[in-house]
């Protein structure tokens, strides 16, 4: 089995996919529409196969907007993306350069020998970055 895609619930669909193309290296794939549901989306993917599926909903309002990954395991659900990568500091910076928020600075994991990082992208969703090697257990 394998994850296919990340739905994210933006209030700024143009501006969402700006920032997640530049962030992340990203090309729109697919764009789609839902009348009824007055729906707007489209899928955004890179050449390691990352896929974000951003959908804007007219009168769609903010939920969590935690300040840190502390801060939202208060909170019951999705929390955050992961992506795994070899340098977190690199992509932690590059993040914040392109106008994400700090949640969490670059540092140790929990899991020994591994480095982590929390960045929000611009309307507060939290994003972690990681440098595990390996397989995922």
């Amino acid at each position: 089995m394998k994850l296919d895609h990340v739905g994210l619930n933006v209030a700024n669909l143009a501006a969402q996919a700006a920032w997640y193309g530049k962030a992340f290296g990203l090309r729109e794939t697919g764009r789609f529409e839902v009348p009824p549901l007055n729906l707007r989306g489209l899928f955004m993917t890179n050449d390691d196969g990352l896929t974000i599926e951003l959908l804007e909903r007219e009168g769609s309002q903010g939920g969590q907007q935690a300040q840190t990954q502390a801060q939202a395991l208060l909170t019951r659900g999705y929390g955050h993306i992961c992506v795994r990568v070899a340098d977190v500091q690199a992509l932690h910076d590059k993040l914040l350069a392109l106008g994400g928020r700090q949640a969490m600075p670059v540092g140790p994991s929990p899991e020994p020998g591994v480095t982590f990082s929390f960045v929000a992208d611009p309307e507060g969703n939290l994003i972690e970055i990681i440098d595990r090697k390996g397989a995922i257990a």
